[in-house]
């Protein structure tokens, strides 16, 4: 069979990375241990991971026929995986604006980076952390800084009743508390 036949298509190594959405215009903003994450994560691909794939590859590309070579075939396919990685967390770390949370410590005003704890209209408290939009996690309460929670909240204070919107019209939500990280000692 002929190499032309089994080539992938060049859209498997399309350089346009859907990235998170950030408003026109706008930073992306990240704690200094969210950039940090996402720099650990870069040498780990740059230092550790291509290098082990790249000796893989050239070593199944010495075997010969590659049309058949798995390791070849698949090794290609995950240091172009690795590659789109890499490019993905250079154009985020290139336009990351890093902003510490903890220099508000103490404050009632609401900014990036703050865990605040707020009632809504039926009684239920929710306490909610302010990150970046590549480091927020669900899972652990946290919201991007764009989420139209976050948003509702950012300059509010202790005791605003803040309207939000949400898909089944406006909400009343009560701010009961704004907590920072305490910095840290130098």
């Amino acid at each position: 069979m002929s190499k032309a036949f089994t080539r992938e298509s060049e859209q498997d190594d399309d350089d346009d990375i859907a990235l998170p959405s950030l408003p026109q215009g706008a930073r992306n903003y990240m704690t200094p241990a969210g950039y940090a994450r996402l720099r650990a994560e870069w040498f780990n691909l740059m230092d550790d991971e291509r290098p082990k794939i790249v000796e893989i590859v050239h070593w199944a590309a010495s075997n010969g026929d590659r049309s058949e070579n798995g390791d070849y075939i698949y090794g290609k396919k995950r240091l172009r995986e690795i590659d789109r990685r890499i490019r993905f967390l250079t154009k985020r770390m290139e336009i990351a604006v890093i902003t510490d949370p903890s220099v508000h410590h103490g404050k009632e005003q609401i900014f990036f980076g703050a865990t605040v704890t707020y009632v809504e209209e039926n009684g239920d408290e929710r306490t909610v952390t302010i990150r970046g939009i590549d480091e927020a996690d669900s899972l652990k309460a946290e919201v991007t800084w764009v989420s139209p929670i976050a948003r509702t909240l950012l300059k509010a204070s202790t005791g605003d009743v803040l309207k939000l919107v949400t898909p089944q019209g406006w909400r009343e939500i009560e701010v009961l508390a704004v907590s920072y990280p305490k910095p840290a000692d130098t």
